[in-house]
């Protein structure tokens, strides 16, 4: 088992085998982790939102989901779930976004710490993430408004993820403290990687 802690606002990168499971775990509540997946073959396959609301015909995910690639391959599957409740709309939050909406160009973001955790492993940094946000709640609205609530997660709610293919992943732990994003506080997400359940 490999484990991994992210302090607050912080991020890291490592691999996980094909069959191999992946914990995230929320340590102390309302705290969402940006995670996204590249395939260890072919390192322009990754992860990609829009496609997984494509294949399942939803924009939830929770127990059963499947996680696609942008070419349409399955790459992870959500085998446990205490929350059910995570996002595929919203992109990595990043400095220019947090002088838009904060006035704040000098923020730490999961845009830049997804690329320093990937960034050992020769993934160029992309024009933007698309993650798999887990533990955030966005609202979707009966006129489509998005807003996004303070996260449903509690202390030591989880969720574990079996990779279908062998994957090289990044996860931040969102440095937003100015929104409900993460209950107006950050705090660490707890990452362990086992051969087993």
């Amino acid at each position: 088992m490999s484990d991994y802690f992210l302090e607050a606002g912080t991020g890291c990168g490592f691999t996980v085998q094909k069959g191999d499971f992946m914990f995230i775990k929320d340590v102390e509540g309302e705290q969402v982790a940006d995670v996204v997946f590249y395939t260890a073959a072919d390192k322009e396959e990754r992860f990609d939102p829009t496609v997984t609301m494509d294949a399942s015909h939803s924009y939830a995910t929770g127990k059963g989901s499947i996680l696609y690639s942008n070419i349409y391959r399955p790459l992870a599957t959500v085998v446990e779930d205490t929350v059910e409740q995570h996002d595929l709309l919203n992109s990595a939050c990043r400095p220019e976004m947090y002088e838009f909406l904060y006035g704040e160009p000098l923020h730490r973001s999961c845009f830049e710490n997804l690329n320093e955790a990937l960034r050992p492993f020769g993934i160029p940094a992309p024009h933007q993430h698309y993650p798999w946000n887990v533990f955030m709640n966005t609202v979707v609205g009966s006129h489509g408004s998005l807003t996004v609530e303070r996260p449903r997660s509690r202390r030591g709610d989880f969720v574990v993820v079996r990779a279908e293919v062998d994957l090289i992943v990044a996860v931040s732990a969102c440095p937003c403290s100015e929104s409900a994003c993460n209950g107006f506080h950050c705090t660490p997400i707890a990452v362990s990687v086992s051969p087993t359940l």
